[in-house]
């Protein structure tokens, strides 16, 4: 008789804001993960880094046990230690000396607790998160144009418009289900365009109808320029103007300077492209303007969205199908944490700081010492830190050496600090270096709450596998601290779901429909209906009780006199300007396969496949001595970066793009936001990360090398420049340093690499050196050093370390860097779904695939999560155009 397969558990994906529903599957010793096609997120779509989750869970380098200054202590030392000195602290230095800084990968029940225990009963406003790095301009700009914190729009609108404008969106990585979800849609709908605004030729280009190429940072004149546009021509909704709108007359007013010669000159367009622009917006009766850190990560940021949001109210383009201001977010619970509180200029479920809403508050959680004002925004929080005033923080679920502007600045003022919590799943973090307590949370598949999309679709993030070590989940933690500080009946909680009901039910206290934020309709819920909730967008309360789709239908909006807002607004340009010293400018961003700081991602070794290295993209022009593969110094006034080079003549003159998330556990020297200056925007508070001089000069290797270990968690070797690649079972590195070690064999016994075992070598002389480690007849160690860049088949390597080569010549093509016997190289992998490499691909192309489809066909590439086909389309194209070429000759 067969045994019953498990049955799989129905979560959330753990990365982007999209929110897509998983079935993880028992599979063998680990898990498999599915898309949920009823799930409205993704209906059955997952992206490549949702497929490799079950590949990410392991416990390799886990935070398993609370530790005092990384001395393993029992949870009650931990706890007691926490209470007692934050007491201290509060004692002498008052309640604005503590700071919490969280994050969009907390459950919206740790979320809670968290600001709850801050601004409630500490009594100071110092709660910040994360999200202020992604998503506080759109907050704001929501805010001043709605009176509310509210996503007018869902996905659905996004398949049902005539238009749809992507700006400041590299969506086919960032966000790649809602990518594949649109670009379905065009395939279904041909007439449907679609424009992407962006300095780059990125991937999401692939389905675009237009790509305006802008000046870096000049959005907000482009929808300035757009709004006028729209007046002259007749497009403007004037009886929604009149009837549900505020400031009109003021916005169309300033907006009139904005020509359309003014608006090409300032934007760095044509105005021929500008004119096809305008007649595009102004022939959709459904558009929907999609926009993300490109327009949030700036100075200006808040009135980029509110330029985006004046067109888009001024056209009616609101509150029906297919249609809105759609801002997406960049975490899984980045607008539960906005629910929530979690920003330091927010209180509690949208409500501010204003007399009636402190005494609202204070009532509901029976505290008398609610915060009266807002605290610091992260950058001003840090900075506090630094300048001695913040004497303690507590750091949950986030890597802010990493992530936050300045992070050099950061770190120097956190080693300062008297007190340094750290809440996290990984032991070894930039940020849990200057921790002095660290606490084991629960990661993702271990925790059990719920995530609210970038939608507004609230899901639950269900549990499938069971506590590692001591790890305690997050809003325990928090509980059992409130509690030693003497606030025990107030986070008195046995169950997350007694959390959610607390939460719901404030939501709905004292609102009467005057805030946005609603679920006092899931109040009620017993433990078992919020276990088995269905997703469900809010606000969810007596009028709607099954949620809501869309808001704004009825033309009503959150200030008080029910009305819309238009800005004025004035484009102006990013504060950082480049320089003869620094004369580029640098933009950052995410890539394809990986995630934040790579605590997670970086456990995948499929998910290393396509871009292994932290990476420098410029054009040739501008840096004409620097060839691919060489090594560069990328150098801003705050630090410098080395980077591997890739010049590429689609990336715009005078910038160049360097990815975030590469961390000290990754690389040598590749955290980029320690280059960043931490100028922000002055209402939202959000840094201006995207726009930072710099200067590119080639760094002079005089060895390049690849380095395998047997075994994981190695060490990275003694050199100027190393980066760790995942591998599974063995430590892989890339490695290089500007002086050559007189003696090869003993600079690698110096890494106490080759102790005991029997060594074959190919001593290349001034050209090169290749070792092989052997011990009991498994391969122990593979190293290739070559003057540049060694071309080495990676998958071959890794492979001989389960499968060891059996004969002579094996061996030596090993030695070599080659596989032995009759396998092909890859190249570089371009479908990490399938490890399908780019030789292959182009062979194929060159064989008769003539399109992706045939591809996938052959290869199965494109075939899964999508994501690598703009890459694939252009693999066609340069070989085709290669092929013509030859038929020419």
């Amino acid at each position: 008789m067969k045994a019953t397969p498990a049955a799989p558990t129905q979560t959330t994906c753990a990365y982007c804001g999209v929110g897509c529903g998983v079935s993880m599957q028992p599979q063998g010793d680990g898990f498999s993960a599915s898309g949920i096609t009823n799930h409205p997120a993704n209906l059955g779509r997952l992206c490549v880094k949702g497929s490799a989750l079950g590949e990410t869970l392991d416990l390799q380098g886990r935070l398993l046990q609370p530790e005092i200054d990384r001395r393993p202590v029992s949870w009650a030392q931990a706890l007691d230690a926490v209470a007692e000195r934050l007491r201290a602290i509060i004692a002498e230095h008052g309640s604005q000396a503590v700071a919490f800084y969280g994050s969009g990968q907390l459950l919206t029940e740790d979320y809670y607790i968290a600001n709850k225990l801050m601004k409630g009963f500490i009594g100071a406003g110092n709660m910040d998160t994360n999200s202020r790095l992604c998503m506080a301009s759109a907050v704001v700009g929501y805010k001043r144009a709605f009176g509310a914190d509210a996503v007018p729009c869902r996905y659905e609108d996004l398949e049902r418009a005539d238009c749809v404008v992507l700006t400041g969106s590299n969506t086919a990585w960032a966000h790649p289900v809602v990518y594949q979800r649109l670009a379905q849609a065009k395939k279904e709908r041909p007439g449907m365009r679609i424009i992407v605004i962006d300095p780059r030729q990125t991937a999401t280009c692939d389905i675009a109808d237009m790509h305006l190429a802008l000046r870096p940072g000049s959005d907000a004149a482009l929808f300035c320029g757009a709004l006028q546009a729209m007046a002259e021509r007749g497009r403007l909704d004037g009886n929604f103007l009149q009837q549900h709108t505020q400031g009109a007359e003021d916005t169309l007013r300033a907006v009139q300077e904005w020509t359309l010669a003014r608006t090409a000159e300032f934007c760095g367009l044509a105005e021929a492209q500008l004119r096809d622009f305008y007649q595009l917006i102004g022939d959709s009766e459904r558009m929907v303007t999609l926009y993300s850190m490109g327009i949030n990560q700036s100075s200006s940021g808040v009135d980029k969205c509110n330029a985006i949001i004046n067109l888009h109210l001024a056209m009616g383009q609101i509150g029906r199908e297919g249609c809105g201001p759609f801002s997406i977010t960049g975490q899984p619970n980045a607008m539960g944490g906005r629910e929530v509180g979690g920003l330091a200029n927010q209180l509690a479920c949208h409500m501010g700081f204003t007399p009636e809403d402190i005494s609202r508050v204070g009532r509901f959680w029976k505290s008398d010492n609610v915060t009266h004002s807002a605290g610091l925004n992260a950058v001003d929080l840090f900075r506090a830190v630094e300048a001695g005033q913040i004497k303690a923080v507590w750091i949950m679920g986030t890597n802010p050496l990493v992530s936050l502007p300045d992070a050099d600045r950061v770190r120097a003022g956190l080693m300062r600090c008297p007190l340094v919590i750290v809440s996290d799943i990984m032991r070894d973090t930039d940020t849990t270096r200057v921790a002095h307590i660290c606490l084991p949370a629960l990661g993702w598949g271990e925790k059990n709450g719920t995530v609210t999309n970038s939608e507004r679709c609230i899901s639950r993030q269900r549990g499938f596998l069971p506590a590692p070590g001591e790890a305690k989940p997050d809003w325990w933690i928090l509980s059992q601290v409130a509690q030693r500080l003497g606030f025990t009946d107030a986070f008195a909680y046995r169950h997350p779901a007694e959390i959610f009901r607390e939460h719901a039910a404030l939501s709905g206290f004292e609102n009467h429909g005057s805030r946005a934020f609603d679920i006092s309709g899931l109040a009620q819920l017993t433990n078992a209906e919020w276990d088995s909730l269905q997703p469900v967008q809010w606000p969810v309360n007596a009028l709607h009780p099954q949620g809501t789709a869309r808001l704004f239908s009825d033309k009503r909006f959150y200030h008080p006199d029910g009305r819309a807002r238009l800005i004025p607004v004035t484009p102006r340009l990013p504060l950082n300007r480049p320089d003869d010293v620094y004369p580029l400018v640098m933009n950052t961003g995410r890539v394809r396969d990986q995630w934040h700081t790579m605590t997670r991602t970086g456990k995948s070794a499929r998910l290393m496949q396509h871009i292994s290295e932290p990476f420098c993209q410029f054009h040739p022009d501008d840096a004409p001595q620097i060839r691919a593969g060489d090594l560069l110094r990328v150098s801003s006034s705050h630090g410098w970066l080395l980077l591997r080079a890739q010049p590429d003549p689609l990336q715009p003159r005078g910038s160049v793009f360097v990815p975030m998330h590469w961390n000290s556990q990754f690389s040598q020297q590749a955290r980029v936001d320690a280059l960043i200056e931490a100028h922000v925007d002055p209402l939202s508070g959000q840094p201006e990360s995207k726009h930072m001089p710099v200067s590119l000069r080639r760094w002079r290797a005089a060895w390049q090398a690849e380095l395998f270990v047997r075994g994981e968690g190695i060490a990275p070797p003694l050199a100027q420049y190393w980066s760790r690649i995942t591998q599974p079972g063995v430590s892989h590195f890339t490695l290089a340093d500007s002086s050559r070690p007189a003696d090869w064999p003993a600079w690698l016994s110096e890494q106490n690499a080759t102790d005991g075992c029997l060594c074959q070598i190919a001593d290349l002389g001034d050209d090169g050196y290749s070792l092989l480690a052997w011990a009991d007849g498994e391969l122990q160690l593979a190293f290739y050093a070559r003057r540049s860049a060694p071309s080495v088949d990676r998958q071959a390597v890794v492979a001989a370390f389960s499968v060891p080569p059996q004969t002579a010549a094996q061996r030596l093509a090993l030695l070599a860097g080659r596989a032995g016997g009759d396998k092909a190289p890859t190249g570089a992998i371009i479908c990490s779904c399938f490890s399908i490499g780019e030789i292959p691909i182009a062979d194929a192309v060159r064989q008769g695939c003539r399109s992706v489809q045939q591809l996938g066909d052959t290869l199965k590439c494109g075939t899964n999560c999508g994501s690598c086909i703009p890459e694939l389309k252009k693999i066609i194209a340069v070989q085709l155009s290669t092929l013509t070429a030859g038929e020419a000759e």
